[in-house]
């Protein structure tokens, strides 16, 4: 079961890459340090994937695994950082799908509201999944994804 579980959660990581790396530099909005909190993040899925006792929800797990690796990165250097503001130099915009007018709509949501909408519409989740993900009832997630995008409608206009 064992290595049933490691060979499906590297084929899971491999075939996602590139959607775990959006989810994290859409936390951490630097290249570098989203490469880190996505090896950080396939390592844990690799080291615990015996925890997990449905295949089907593997991916949702490993969205998980990256959105708390990256949340934990985040504090973690909110907590050695003297200065609250990001440094210029990390505030590249690699993500060229989003513009800054909506960047800086999505940066002024709540984490958890943030957190749904990527995930809704950035990485094309089902509300299932991303209730999954975020341990949320689905109705839950719901009301929470139509108060972020009313939010968002209300700072873009």
């Amino acid at each position: 079961m064992i290595s049933k579980n490691l060979q499906e959660t590297e084929n899971t990581l491999l075939k996602n890459y590139e959607k775990y790396y959006r989810l994290a530099y859409s936390y951490t909005k630097n290249k570098e340090d989203a490469l880190d909190v996505v090896q950080e993040s396939a390592y844990k899925a690799i080291r615990d994937c015996s925890k997990v006792e449905n295949p089907a929800y593997l991916s949702t797990w490993i969205y998980r695994i990256v959105i708390n690796t990256a949340v934990d990165l985040l504090r973690k250097q909110q907590k050695d950082s003297s200065c609250t503001e990001i440094p210029e130099e990390r505030c590249g915009r690699e993500d060229i799908y989003r513009d800054p007018d909506l960047e800086n709509a999505l940066n002024s949501l709540n984490q958890t509201e943030k957190t749904i909408i990527t995930l809704r519409y950035f990485e094309d989740l089902r509300l299932e999944d991303v209730a999954r993900i975020m341990n949320l009832n689905q109705n839950t997630v719901k009301a929470k994804l139509y108060r972020g995008l009313k939010k968002l409608r209300a700072k873009m206009e």
